[in-house]
């Protein structure tokens, strides 16, 4: 089996509870909960999700532990996030295998297998509403300061070529922002030249047109101040194989920053869960 569907995703925290959730935000909230049904029907063996907020300085971090349970309170965030309780499986053996593969490719990649490590909120807030039943096992990624692009692009490929060996049906998610330069107001939209931006790389990914949104990433990134410096979009785009129809689902602002949730479906993927129509994003 191989990848069966790729996620980019928010992770805003004032959508943690969904009853504190800001008006402006409940669509992205709707959203989350329509793909949670599709992840239900799909029932893959394992996810995994890299966040822009498990920023390592120099490795790329693998969590192999067997176990994800704690409480998180977010140092970021501390009065929009507290005593939140969570407990997922892991997943040791293919996040072993992802270290190995890392290791043999060259790159400096570590295990981790620690069960006082806590999740940052960019792993927990999307899955809260992805999985909610905790019932699926999950790998999470960081994504590494000391890392360009073109070596998180690589460990992208290399990620995605485990997948393909695997024997498991697996999901992969990118939690971040498009731009992300953020303002102290919440409700506060991109400036127009971000959403320009936002939306032609959106545009380029809904038509297929990934070598475009290589090619326009680094740019866009110094322009638009792209969350964990668009690392979470090279390594989604080193994971899709080619031939990946992407489907748009809902868009929404936090604090100035673009969000956008959106599906990847491979090729071989069932077209059932393929019958979408595209929405253009609201400005």
């Amino acid at each position: 089996m191989t990848l069966e569907l790729g996620i980019l995703t928010v992770h805003t925290p004032r959508m943690c509870f969904e009853e504190l959730t800001p008006e402006f935000q409940k669509p992205l909230v709707r959203s989350l909960k329509k793909l949670s049904a599709q992840l239900e029907e799909l029932n893959p063996d394992v996810i995994l999700i890299a966040s822009c907020h498990w920023m390592s300085s120099f490795q790329h971090y693998v969590n192999a532990t067997p176990v994800h349970k704690g409480v998180l309170t977010a140092f970021e965030c501390p009065e929009l996030i507290k005593d939140v309780p969570y407990s997922y499986p892991g997943d040791f053996d293919l996040a072993s295998e992802l270290v190995e593969a890392g290791v043999n490719a060259g790159l400096p990649v570590v295990k981790v297998d620690d069960p006082t490590y806590i999740w940052d909120y960019g792993t927990l807030v999307p899955l809260r509403y992805l999985v909610p039943k905790e019932n699926i096992p999950i790998i999470d990624l960081s994504l590494t300061w000391a890392a360009s692009l073109e070596e998180t692009f690589q460990w992208g490929r290399i990620i995605s070529k485990v997948l393909s060996k695997s024997k498991k049906r697996t999901v992969f998610i990118s939690s971040g922002a498009l731009s992300h330069n953020l303002v102290r107001d919440p409700a506060r939209m991109p400036t127009l030249t971000e959403q320009a931006l936002n939306n032609q790389f959106v545009d380029y990914l809904l038509k297929g047109k990934y070598e475009a949104c290589w090619e326009m990433l680094p740019q866009y990134n110094r322009v638009a101040g792209v969350e964990s410096g668009a690392r979470h979009l090279a390594m989604l785009l080193g994971v899709l194989p080619e031939k990946t129809k992407a489907i748009f689902h809902e868009f929404g602002q936090s604090s100035g920053s673009g969000n956008v949730i959106m599906t990847f479906y491979p090729p071989h993927t069932n077209e059932n869960l393929n019958r979408q129509n595209h929405k253009a994003i609201e400005r």
